[in-house]
């Protein structure tokens, strides 16, 4: 399946990016999907729903369905967290699926950078990082630079991608 990560630290405009980006693709004619990785426990689930009393019941998987949409909320129950190549596998086909955050996961990344944060790149040390996002110019960067602001250059690398595979 054809992907492509966005990586940055807390704070940086990943999901932002993913936003804006998003409709760009669409309007190019790409069918996509997104993953994005919580640093935190979160439910998307609450109290008093049906879904929820099946979930503290004991079900492994919940899978709540209307006519406009359909969630599936699995519990973990004390099994390690799925790796992204677990979680690619639950997608229906799409020509691109964007993953926001896994920066650690071997897979072909732009990186989102703002320098204000005071956090160091992460493109140094990762080679599967084919560009970077960011808010200013970048001195002894290697990899392709582009503004954060400018989703349709990002997306012309994106797309100029086309041939990247996770296997």
């Amino acid at each position: 399946m054809k992907i492509i990560g966005l990586a940055g630290w807390s704070g940086a405009g990943k999901t932002t990016l993913v936003a804006k980006l998003l409709p760009v693709l669409i309007a190019r004619g790409l069918s996509v999907s997104t993953i994005k990785h919580a640093h935190h426990a979160f439910d998307v689930d609450t109290p008093g729903k049906d879904s929820f009393v099946h979930r503290q019941a004991g079900a492994r998987e919940v899978l709540v369905a209307s006519a406009t949409r359909f969630a599936l909320m699995a519990e973990h129950r004390g099994a390690a967290e799925p790796e992204l190549p677990d979680l690619l596998a639950r997608l229906a086909p799409v020509d691109l699926v964007v993953v926001e955050g896994f920066k650690r996961h071997a897979h072909p990344k732009i990186e989102v950078f703002r320098a204000a944060l005071g956090k160091p790149m992460l493109w140094p040390g990762d080679a599967t990082i084919v560009a970077v996002a960011s808010d200013g110019a970048l001195e002894g960067c290697d990899r392709v630079v582009i503004g954060l602001d400018d989703v349709e250059a990002i997306a012309d690398c994106v797309v100029a991608r086309a041939g990247w595979y996770y296997d």
